[in-house]
């Protein structure tokens, strides 16, 4: 068996039917990799949260076997983690890097990231409702609120923030080429390499100069800041668009969101669960490890499909109902144990300011083509939509 990637037809939010039949049987099963490796998938919520917490499963690529056929690749082993990703590596090194950046995300500054977000939105839907009253959400609204708090984060001066946007924008869009791709992504790591050497002499109050006063190298707080960037922006930005796909889809689950703001917390936890962008995470066994009756060999890859466990009856009830009543606390969208996501209270803060405010501002908000006709991000490690036409009533 490998793994299986197709969603049920007409239902863009649930996971590929086979993975719920999977979990039924054996939430730990053999799987064949696309390279030929016969390792494991983990489909049950308990299991999952085992691999993710146990030490003597490693997240190092280069231990790695993917799930996911790449083109272009085949013979080739996945290269090491580089300078400053904490995805991608093990203690010690991790436990350094996670304990400076953890204090970095004081209450304090969340607060004062919150206000930032509030007027970020602000911004954006006023500037939706003088272009409309239609627009593609993700342009409009869904990739520049996270892109942009991205930049308050990191302290990217006014001066380069709309070439910062411009050139993230690049990276997630389904018409830039690869060379476009490309001359992105080198820019985008050389206005952060700039912006250390700037924050070292004239530190503000931003987390790359809080980074400064610590032993990290230069090298090392631009590989920290490009690795905040990839994790915060891509992931954030697809949760807003879908969440909103699935909410335009869910009229009642709108209504309610729209009738009591206040929902909102319990809103995007549940969003979180039930979408789970963030589809899969792989391990690699360091040493023998008895799990669920299985014996997993030392070097075995381990696929955790988190979308799966976060539709596990055996920890949700009703699981692939959207309910934002429900109390979704336990899904493992940020991860479980020490990758447990970073930037995850910022991503909730973002979410939590713009969903509301989004179906408040426009109440008559719907999709502008039938939702088959939406293009969906398949095939890609972070689920979503390329784009996402909708329109409102003006007034």
């Amino acid at each position: 068996m490998t793994l299986p990637t197709d969603r049920p037809a007409g239902c863009p939010f649930d996971p590929p039917a086979e993975l719920a039949a999977l979990r039924e049987q054996q939430p730990l099963t053999r799987m064949r990799y696309p390279d030929g490796h016969l390792g494991w998938l983990a489909t049950g919520h308990a299991t999952a949260r085992a691999v993710f917490a146990d030490p003597r499963f490693s997240s190092r690529y280069e231990l790695m076997h993917s799930p996911f056929p790449l083109p272009g690749t085949e013979g080739m082993e996945i290269p090491p983690a580089t300078v400053g990703d904490l995805t991608g590596i093990d203690a010690p090194e991790h436990t350094r890097y996670r304990r400076l950046l953890t204090g970095k995300f004081t209450v304090r500054r969340m607060r004062a990231l919150t206000a930032r977000v509030e007027e970020i939105t602000t911004e954006h839907l006023d500037a939706m409702e003088r272009w409309g009253p239609t627009a593609d959400l993700v342009r409009a609204f869904a990739h520049p609120v996270p892109a942009l708090m991205i930049c308050e984060l990191l302290g990217v001066p006014d001066a380069d923030r709309t070439t910062f946007t411009a050139r993230a924008a690049a990276l997630s869009d389904p018409a830039s080429t690869v060379d476009e791709q490309i001359a992105a992504l080198t820019g985008v790591g050389e206005l952060i390499q700039e912006l250390v050497p700037a924050k070292r002499a004239h530190p503000t109050d931003d987390l790359l100069s809080d980074l400064t006063t610590t032993d990290l190298t230069d090298e090392e707080l631009a590989g920290i800041g490009g690795f905040l960037l990839a994790a915060g922006l891509d992931t954030t930005a697809n949760m807003i668009a879908l969440g909103t796909f699935a909410l335009l889809t869910h009229p009642e689950q709108a209504a309610a969101l729209r009738a009591d703001p206040a929902l909102a917390d319990q809103a995007v936890e549940e969003l979180l669960r039930y979408l789970t962008i963030g589809h899969t995470g792989v391990r690699a066994a360091r040493e023998d490890v008895e799990l669920d009756g299985q014996l997993i060999r030392a070097g075995e890859s381990v696929t955790v499909s988190i979308q799966a466990a976060n539709r596990d009856p055996a920890r949700f009830d009703a699981p692939d109902t959207l309910d934002l009543t429900r109390k979704a606390t336990g899904h493992l969208s940020f991860g479980h144990g020490i990758h447990q996501c970073l930037g995850q209270q910022l991503a909730r803060v973002e979410m939590r300011v713009a969903l509301p405010a989004l179906f408040t501002r426009f109440p008559t908000l719907r999709l502008a083509v039938p939702p088959e006709e939406v293009p969906l991000r398949t095939g890609l490690s972070i689920y979503g939509v390329h784009r996402l036409p909708v329109t409102w009533d003006a007034e």
